[in-house]
């Protein structure tokens, strides 16, 4: 008995093995896809949990699609409802896997079957890169799935006739509130509903226990999957609590439903369980309440929307909003979102630059410093946490060029506050001509469509900063040594002509590297290694 137990076991770890081996393979093989159906065809909340659901049924994997969907609503792609019925619809794809297991794994009997798979996958995985690589990762999990539900039925086949239905509680109403909880419990140890439910078409294939019984603890699984939805919520953001509210009351109110409907629906497939069928019910069961439950509270998604956000009210600077810690799992999305943020914040800095110059904007609200310096030093510690891909070089390339970005606008910020040189602008009709050029460029280069175009107008800025800041300095110098003009005023000037050079020069550097990232093809990436860089520091 105990080795058939820890065959059981081993039957369920081999489970978890293989679905997160599957999982992470279709997921790399399947992400941008993933992104593209989901931004295309989630226009609605109904268009929403269709694609949720189809697209967890892919990749198998409930949370990345839900990273998915906060991404898109923290950069503004889908609303909030629309994410809902994407989080909704994926809860439904997840019942794809019972299907799997119950048709495949019991009714055919693929475990010996997949073992030489397991080999070719593993080979594939190894000796191959990029697409293959993850293609025959994915087989072997595909494969070890089976291999598992195998040792499962093998172990648990050796308690047939020794646990029976009455060894656990009966089926009444407190009893299958206990079994409820017992399911609850299985899914937050294994942190894996697919697995639970594996384990309990197991158990009702060798007997231990009847159709109520496993339906029970199938609806104690789907709800303990709000277990992992909370635990993400902690540390994140207003995006991850909200979506961590709106699975955990989703999926009880959904619970509360099933556990009234079970009666009647082993009414209705009483016809199943009779004819040996009775883990096709229990899988029909489960995709049937989940099913039942997004039919139901789609058309309320809007309003049930609005609650959760009345629960999870925003929370934290509006600049950083969209840096959801959830969305870390998806570096790619993550970048996304940090590129959205550095380009926000290089719209408010270069408007507080113009401020500063004298350019009146109805639009501009000025920020304070301390936010704007905040919001900087939080999006580089955002694209800190971002793991790069291994040999994703392109994407490596990405990252560094916002770190760039931030450098800049973080040095930018701080000559935009340095008052006694931008007020020296203004005292001296030279200087303020030069002023005045600046605060053209950044007028005209704003509006240039071609960000080709904008880099090349703000080179020439730069150029010719660096040029006039020269030819002045030796001419103020000239005229200090003279006693022409007082030292003290001579030096204002030299800081106020290398404030205009270096102000320039962060404009342009801005630029050239949001061209770079701006590049598909990564043309633009030598340019950044090659580009002139200016000796001259302040």
């Amino acid at each position: 008995m105990f080795l058939s137990f820890m065959s059981a076991l081993g039957g369920v770890g081999l489970f978890l093995i293989g679905m997160l081996l599957l999982t992470d393979g279709l997921k790399a093989l399947a992400a941008q896809r993933m992104r593209d159906v989901l931004s295309r065809f989630t226009s609605t909340p109904l268009s929403g949990a269709v694609t949720g659901a189809l697209t967890t049924a892919v990749i198998q994997s409930s949370s990345a699609t839900t990273v998915a969907a906060v991404g898109f609503v923290a950069s503004g792609l889908l609303t909030f409802p629309q994410a809902l019925g994407v989080i909704f619809g994926a809860n439904v794809g997840t019942t794809l896997t019972g299907w799997l297991v119950a048709v495949l794994g019991f009714k055919l009997d693929l475990g010996q079957i997949a073992l030489p798979f397991v080999f070719f996958g593993a080979i594939a995985r190894l000796a191959f890169r990029g697409r293959i690589a993850l293609a025959g990762q994915a087989l072997a999990g595909f494969c070890l799935i089976f291999i598992g539900i195998e040792h499962m039925k093998d172990g648990l086949d050796a308690f047939s006739g020794v646990v029976t239905p009455t060894d656990f509680p009966p089926d009444t109403l407190f009893g299958r509130l206990q079994l409820v909880l017992i399911g609850m419990l299985i899914t937050v140890v294994t942190q894996s509903s697919s697995a639970g439910v594996a384990t309990a078409l197991a158990a009702l294939g060798a007997g231990a226990i009847n159709f109520p019984q496993a339906a029970a603890l199938v609806i104690g699984m789907d709800v303990g999957t709000t277990f992992t939805a909370a635990l993400a919520t902690i540390g994140g953001g207003t995006m991850a609590r909200r979506t961590g509210y709106a699975h955990v009351i989703y999926n009880v109110m959904t619970g509360v439903m099933a556990f009234f409907l079970l009666g009647p629906f082993q009414l209705v497939a009483g016809a199943l369980t009779g004819n040996g069928d009775s883990q096709i019910a229990l899988v029909a069961f489960h995709s049937f309440f989940n099913a039942l439950g997004v039919v139901l509270v789609l058309p309320l998604a809007r309003p049930f929307a609005r609650l959760i956000e009345h629960l999870v009210p925003e929370k934290g600077s509006d600049l950083t909003s969209r840096l959801d810690p959830l969305v870390l799992r998806d570096p790619h999305a993550a970048a996304s979102l940090a590129g959205q943020t550095v380009a926000h914040l290089e719209t408010l800095i270069i408007e507080r630059l113009r401020s500063r110059l004298g350019a009146k904007s109805s639009a501009y609200e000025e920020l304070d410093r301390e936010d704007l310096a905040k919001a900087i030093a939080e999006t580089r510690t955002y694209l800190d946490k971002i793991i790069v891909p291994p040999n994703d070089m392109a994407f490596q390339e990405e990252l560094k060029g916002l770190f760039h970005i931030l450098d800049h606008l973080s040095r930018l910020l701080y000559r935009c506050d340095q008052r006694q040189r931008i007020d020296e602008l203004s005292l001296d009709h030279r200087l303020k001509r030069l002023a005045g050029l600046l605060l053209g460029v950044t007028d005209i280069s704003t509006r240039q469509k071609d960000a080709k175009t904008q880099e090349r107008t703000l080179d020439r800025l730069r150029l010719l900063m660096r040029r006039q800041r020269r030819l002045n300095r030796d001419r103020l110098i000239a005229m200090a040594a003279a006693d022409a003009v007082p030292a003290e005023t001579v030096w204002l000037k030299l800081d106020a002509l290398r404030w205009l050079h270096r102000v320039s020069y962060h404009l342009w550097r801005i630029r050239l590297h949001q061209n770079v990232l701006l590049d598909a093809n990564r043309d633009l990436a030598s340019t950044v290694e090659e580009a002139r860089i200016d000796v001259d520091q302040d």
